[in-house]
C-alpha cells in the first residue's frame, strides 16, 4: 500500500482504501464508496474476492463505477476491465514445478518463478452500460476485447 499512495502522490490523486472479508462488508464497501463519491475502483488481488466477482461486478456496475481487476475472471462475468497475470500461465508453471519434484528436485532448491505473461482485458459492453468511450488506443492496447 506505501507504493500505491507513493504513484498516487506522483500523479496527483488521492486513494481512499475499503477493506472487506465478507459478503456483507461488501456491500458496505460499495455504500461507502458511492457515499464517498469514489470516481474509480480497483479490486486487488484476492482468492475471496475472486469467489464474490458475480457480487463485485454487479454492484460496481449498480452503481457506475469504472471498476479494473487484476483478472479476467471478473471481465468475463461483466467487469469493465483487468490487467494482471495470466492465470493459466501461472497453472502452467506450478505443474513445470510439480513435474521436477517427482523427477527428485528438491522444492527448496527450485528457484522462485514470477510471472512473466500479464493480459490486459476489456469489456466494451461493460463500457458502454457505463456510458464510456474507450479510446481506440486502449482498445490496440488490450490483449482481448470483449464485445
Amino acid at each position: 500500500m506505501r507504493e500505491v499512495k507513493k504513484a498516487a502522490d506522483a500523479l496527483g490523486l488521492q486513494i481512499h482504501v475499503v477493506n472487506a472479508s465478507t459478503s456483507s462488508e461488501i456491500n458496505a464497501a460499495f455504500a461507502t464508496i458511492s457515499r464517498e463519491r469514489d470516481e474509480a475502483l480497483f479490486v486487488a488481488p484476492d482468492a475471496f474476492f475472486n469467489s464474490r466477482r458475480v457480487q463485485l461486478v454487479t454492484l460496481a456496475t449498480r452503481d457506475r463505477i469504472p471498476t479494473a481487476y487484476s483478472t479476467r475472471d471478473y471481465v468475463e462475468v461483466g467487469g469493465l476491465m483487468s490487467y494482471g497475470t495470466n492465470i493459466t500461465d501461472s497453472f502452467s508453471q506450478a505443474g513445470v514445478y510439480v513435474g521436477k519434484i517427482l523427477n527428485g528436485a528438491k522444492p527448496a532448491d527450485l528457484p522462485v518463478i514470477q510471472s512473466t505473461k500479464f493480459e490486459f482485458v476489456i469489456n466494451l459492453q461493460t463500457a458502454k452500460a457505463l456510458g464510456f468511450d474507450v479510446p481506440s488506443g486502449l482498445l490496440l492496447a488490450a490483449d482481448e476485447v470483449i464485445e
